[in-house]
């Protein structure tokens, strides 16, 4: 009898222990995730403070556009200075013509028109050099203008982006939410709550790469020269656009190259390009019944060719080359200040490429056609 009475003690002390040491090891693995759970709410933390950013930027925004209206102003009157140097130097051409006549017809004047030689010879020294020099001068002005025209298609793309880093925010928060909720209920399992943390990461993930795509089309970099893929670029551009697309029921279709077709030129830089081009489209389809754009990509005797259409109202017969002219523009006073499409025209002129509009009737929508040179093997 003794024997049982011990033999049952011992078993009793022995599920003490077991329970004990279950007990520590349950409050171990809750420390754990705990402590996760405290990490991904500082992400969360990160997060919110980033939109504080991009809000930030948005103020930003508003004063390049100032700064670009100012560049603007800058950038016509240096055009109308350098066409008065151009006038000069054409006149002082005439006028150099003309001594050269009358020096072969008199040897009496022969030193007057030296000396006018000389003289007109300085002065055209004089204005090659001021030419030189408002050429380096417009050009730091057109890519301050291509900057600030990238700035101000950002500010546009703000309301789509901020819907788009919501969707993921609410994601965090609805997963780290149904993790808390079942550590507080005790129903849960190591497996449940880690997939739940791990979808977490997942969308914190989405939302970082949103934002890196954010700041690197935004950074004003120096141009340079790069192997492109330009399907990449084209899907890149679409992913900025698409959540403003999207709110106006526009349908976007993509019929690309089943190759992958390389360019030698600056991907940012064709970025903005398919961006202006998608932009107008976008506009185009305001009042249009029939809501699309249509993207398509060949390779064609070592080139890419790309075409954009939409189902819009089209181009006035007439207007195929204007629309590529600075300040010009179709829309409403108000609506556009018209370098979209005239930076889009420089920058594939850049790129040795061309930029033209496909002639349709009235009412068929508009394709533009871009053609680009293939990056030698």
């Amino acid at each position: 009898m003794a024997n049982t009475s011990d033999f049952v003690q011992t078993q009793q002390n022995n599920l003490e222990a077991l329970a004990s040491e279950t007990q520590s090891t349950l409050h171990e693995r809750v420390r754990v995730l705990e402590e996760r759970v405290r990490k991904a709410e500082e992400r969360r933390r990160a997060l919110i403070h980033i939109m504080g950013d991009l809000n930030e930027l948005n103020k930003r925004l508003a004063e390049q556009r100032k700064a670009m209206i100012h560049i603007l102003g800058d950038y016509e009157k240096d055009r109308r200075r350098m066409a008065a140097q151009t006038e000069r130097l054409d006149n002082s051409r005439r006028a150099l013509l003309h001594i050269l006549q009358d020096s072969h017809q008199s040897n009496l004047r022969l030193e007057k028109t030296r000396k006018a030689m000389i003289h007109i010879m300085d002065d055209l020294h004089k204005t090659t050099e001021e030419i030189k020099q408002r050429e380096k001068e417009l050009t730091e002005k057109q890519e301050q203008l291509v900057q600030a025209a990238k700035l101000a298609t950002l500010g546009e793309l703000t309301t789509g982006v901020a819907h788009e880093l919501n969707n993921p925010l609410n994601n965090i928060g609805l997963f780290l939410g149904n993790a808390i909720d079942r550590i507080d209920l005790g129903v849960w399992e190591k497996n449940q709550i880690v997939e739940e943390l791990h979808h977490a990461m997942q969308q914190v993930g989405k939302a970082t790469e949103i934002i890196s795509h954010l700041r690197t089309f935004g950074r004003a970099a120096p141009v340079s020269r790069e192997l492109v893929p330009i399907k990449m670029v084209i899907v890149r551009s679409i992913s900025l656009i698409q959540e403003q697309l999207r709110l106006r029921q526009i349908r976007t279709e993509l019929d690309l190259c089943s190759e992958n077709p390389m360019v030698i030129g600056n991907s940012i830089q064709l970025e903005q390009v398919f961006l202006n081009v998608l932009t107008s489209a976008r506009d185009a389809l305001a009042n249009a019944t029939r809501k699309l754009i249509q993207v398509r990509c060949h390779v064609e005797q070592g080139k890419v060719k790309l075409a954009f259409g939409d189902t819009g109202p089209g181009i006035a017969e007439g207007l195929e080359q204007r629309i590529f002219d600075p300040f010009f523009t179709t829309k409403e006073v108000g609506a556009g200040t018209g370098l979209g499409l005239s930076i889009t025209y420089g920058i594939i002129k850049e790129h040795q490429g061309t930029i033209s509009v496909e002639k349709s009737r009235p009412g068929e929508g508009a394709i533009f056609l871009i053609e680009l040179p293939l990056a030698s093997p």
